[in-house]
């Protein structure tokens, strides 16, 4: 197996997709053109239920363990919504103007923003930053936790990075 190598794709459900996050079993992915978050068999590519994103410009996704989180740019929110209803449990103001990824690293959130260039831990409950860095370049558009690192992809100069969070 060659590393970066495609196992599989399958088109997604619409024509501008966005975030995407795993929940252990299934994706769930948002689409900006469809204002729709889907979830999505890995398998087969389909979609197993969709329900409308709680704003008008969906951008990040992730999963908790037993919510999704979701940011959206226009609304300058970030939303944890149940993933059997697609209801709103509760929703706060991102930190900045421009929220873009998001991350789960098992306690915290994790959020970028792409008017700032900067990155925040946030308290799930509360909403509040705990603590924020410059990211490493211009415009970070998403996340990733490997379980040690923070991962972020920046539109700028194209890269992704790996950044020490202890």
């Amino acid at each position: 197996m060659v590393v970066g190598a495609v196992i599989k794709f399958f088109a997604s459900p619409s024509t501008t997709p966005r975030g995407l996050t795993w929940d252990g079993l299934t994706l769930w992915h948002c689409d900006i053109n469809t204002l729709r978050i889907y979830q999505i068999n890995p398998i087969t590519g389909a979609v197993i239920k969709w329900f409308a994103c709680p704003a008008q410009t969906p951008m990040g996704m992730t999963w908790d363990g037993k919510a999704l989180w979701h940011s959206d740019t226009n609304a300058n929110r970030i939303y944890q919504i149940n993933p059997i209803t697609g209801a709103v449990i509760k929703s706060f103001a991102s930190p900045n103007a421009a929220p873009r990824g998001l991350t789960w690293d098992g306690k915290a959130l994790w959020h970028c923003d792409a008017f700032v260039d900067r990155i925040y831990q946030i308290n799930p409950i509360t909403g509040a930053v705990i603590r924020w860095f410059a990211s490493p370049d211009l415009d970070p558009v998403s996340l990733a936790w490997d379980g040690k690192t923070l991962w972020v992809v920046t539109d700028n100069l194209n890269r992704i990075y790996q950044l020490e969070t202890h």
